[in-house]
C-alpha cells in the first residue's frame, strides 16, 4: 500500500482491549511523526469492549513516562467497521486481532488496509505479545518492539 501521495496519513492501531499495546504503540506513532515534522493522523481501538472510556493500563503509561511520551490522555474505544473508511492503514498487534478486523471489514477491498503491526520489524516476533497479565518488563519488551515498528512504518511513509 502506498501512502506517499497522501497528506495527512491516518493510521489506527489495534489490540484487544485497547488499554496496552495499541495505545503505547498510538503514543510512539505521533511523539516519532512529530519529531519529524509529519502529518500524521493516529487513534487506537480494541476488537472487544470491555475497556472502553478506560485510560490505558497504568504500567503501560508508566512505561511511556520512562521514555518520554505521555498517553494518559488516550481512552479505549471499540473498532467499527467505518474505521475502515476513516483510516488509510488499520495496524493488528496480533493474528487473533486481525482476525477481527477482517470479520468486521465493510467488504474486501476495505479489509486491505489492515496489517500487523510487526510487519514493519520484520527481523522481530511476527506479534507483539500482550503483557497485561505479567509485569513490567512485558510493557519494556513491547516498547521496544512498538519503538522499532514505528520507525521502520514512518521511513516507508518518508520514503516509499
Amino acid at each position: 500500500m502506498d501512502l506517499r501521495g497522501m497528506s495527512t496519513k491516518k493510521i489506527l492501531l489495534v489490540c484487544m482491549g485497547n488499554i496496552c499495546r495499541s495505545p503505547m504503540a498510538e503514543g510512539i506513532l505521533r511523539h516519532k511523526a512529530l519529531e519529524r515534522r509529519m502529518s500524521v493522523e493516529t487513534d487506537s481501538a480494541g476488537t472487544i469492549n470491555n475497556h472502553v472510556g478506560e485510560s490505558p493500563d497504568p504500567r503501560a503509561q508508566k512505561c511511556m513516562r520512562d521514555q518520554g511520551i505521555d498517553i494518559s490522555d488516550l481512552r479505549a474505544r471499540q473498532i467499527s467497521p467505518s474505521d475502515f473508511h476513516r483510516f488509510d492503514l488499520l495496524l493488528a498487534m496480533d493474528e487473533s486481532n486481525l482476525k477481527g478486523l477482517m470479520r468486521i471489514a465493510p467488504d474486501r477491498e476495505l479489509a486491505r488496509k489492515a496489517r500487523l503491526m510487526m510487519d514493519f520489524a520484520p527481523d522481530r516476533p511476527h506479534e507483539v505479545p500482550d503483557p497485561y497479565y505479567g509485569g513490567s518488563e512485558g510493557f519494556e519488551e513491547v516498547y521496544r518492539m512498538l519503538d522499532e515498528a514505528c520507525d521502520n512504518l514512518l521511513n516507508g511513509l518518508q520514503h516509499g
